[in-house]
């Protein structure tokens, strides 16, 4: 497990976004065009699991509890899936932690992205890759 601690004037959606954007770009490198799964998400008050057979989306309701979660600074936990590669991480106020099942290394890249990224007023991220965590509306 890497942990990255850090300073950032980002607020909580760009948090989020760029934390989950680049744990699915760095996986990508491993795993290919495979899909990025999200399998669970637990704030303080809820646990969110996709319902069979659909897959589990950032929906309004998701990302709100989430948002206010972390701007209480307390543990938002994630369980992702990429190809073969089981990934967890979890963001409480300023720390992120991540855990590979397979490959160590994705955890050092996604850490030194991060790194970089949650310090910058604008981080990088993909246009296409928001409307594949979040419903079609």
């Amino acid at each position: 497990m890497k942990t990255l601690e850090f300073e950032s004037s980002l607020d909580s959606r760009k948090k989020l976004m760029t934390v989950l954007f680049w744990t699915n770009r760095k996986a990508a490198r491993t795993e290919g065009c495979a899909p990025f799964l999200l399998k669970k998400i637990a704030t303080e008050e809820n646990t969110y699991v996709p319902e069979e057979p659909k897959l589990l989306k950032l929906t309004d309701p998701i990302i709100d509890d989430i948002i206010k979660t972390m701007d209480e600074n307390k543990p938002v936990e994630f369980e992702m899936q990429m190809g073969t590669e089981y990934i967890t991480a979890n963001i409480e106020g300023n720390q992120f932690s991540v855990n590979t099942e397979h490959s160590e290394e994705i955890e050092e890249e996604i850490v030194e992205k991060l790194d970089t990224e949650l310090n910058k007023k604008y981080p990088s991220l993909c246009e296409s890759f928001k409307p594949r965590v979040t419903p079609n509306k």
